[in-house]
């Protein structure tokens, strides 16, 4: 209120805004009539019209951001993940976990999804997509902005999302050296107990008795992971040809405190930008 009253007014702002009279003194009490009482509750609605607006501004700033990331297996993305979505409370979306609860539900597509997954089958990119869709298409997604882990995973699924009015804003790529990967996947372990991840280099398990427990992915071998990472490669190539022009690509072999620092420059940059548009559309 104090923005909008100064001393060129007629009316000086009230004290106690509970009491519309202990603001006027005897030199405004000779100039007060109905017509000054309409000017100056007309103002305050216009006032308080104004403040309502800007408050809904605010609170809408950052909100509605996009976002995809990709990275082959063992680059830490999901790590950068769960940073991502607690810093900027994005919905986090990943296929697998999708297709596990539709499967778990019981669901039409879960079912559909079933008979190939039991059958050694890939499940069709039609089911998948449509399962992605209509996660993205939930009013959380729409209000909150997405996070979509690891997929698309080929421009085939990128051009149906599309098709569905699904684009991001930001595609984040990590990019680690293959020998880098291949050193993080086979020394992976995991405790059956507790389901933690432990890497028998970089973060062992601590004590004995946890690292007697532990154990190997059948497909954590360094002949497995190479062709993981050739067609993750592959499909990573055809998906960055649609999103060339908005593409961030971060060096995935540093810290994750490294990395999500590069991360959360390209996201603040990106909400000044989207604020900045949506300021002059206001204005």
């Amino acid at each position: 209120m104090a923005s909008y009253l100064n001393s060129s007014m007629v009316l000086s702002k009230p004290k106690q805004p509970a009491s519309h009279l202990d603001f006027l003194n005897s030199q405004h009490l000779s100039s007060w009539s109905p017509i000054t009482s309409v000017r100056w509750r007309t103002h305050h609605q216009r006032c308080s019209v104004q403040q309502q607006v800007k408050v809904r501004a605010s609170s809408s700033m950052g909100k509605g951001l996009r976002v995809m990331i990709s990275g082959a297996p063992a680059s830490g993305k999901g790590t950068q993940c769960e940073l991502i979505t607690t810093k900027y409370d994005l919905v986090h979306i990943a296929a697998g976990d999708l297709l596990r609860a539709e499967i778990a539900a019981g669901s039409q597509s879960g079912k559909q999804a079933k008979e190939y997954m039991e059958k050694g089958q890939l499940v069709p990119d039609e089911i998948v997509v449509m399962m992605v869709k209509n996660r993205l298409s939930q009013p959380d997604s729409a209000e909150k902005g997405w996070l979509l882990d690891g997929y698309p995973r080929s421009s085939s699924q990128a051009t149906a999302l599309q098709a569905y009015g699904f684009t991001p804003d930001i595609f984040i790529l990590l990019e680690v050296p293959q020998e880098i990967l291949v050193d993080r996947v086979v020394g992976r372990r995991l405790d059956p107990v507790t389901g933690r991840i432990y890497h028998m280099t970089y973060s062992p398990p601590e004590t004995e008795e946890i690292a007697a427990r532990l154990t190997q992915r059948f497909d954590d071998t360094e002949e497995k992971v190479k062709l993981r990472l050739q067609t993750h490669n592959q499909n990573v190539e055809s998906v960055l040809s649609l999103f060339e022009d908005i593409t961030v690509k971060v060096d995935g072999s540093l810290s994750k405190e490294d990395v999500f620092a590069t991360i959360d420059s390209a996201l603040s940059n990106l909400i000044r930008q989207k604020n900045a548009t949506l300021g002059m559309a206001a204005a």
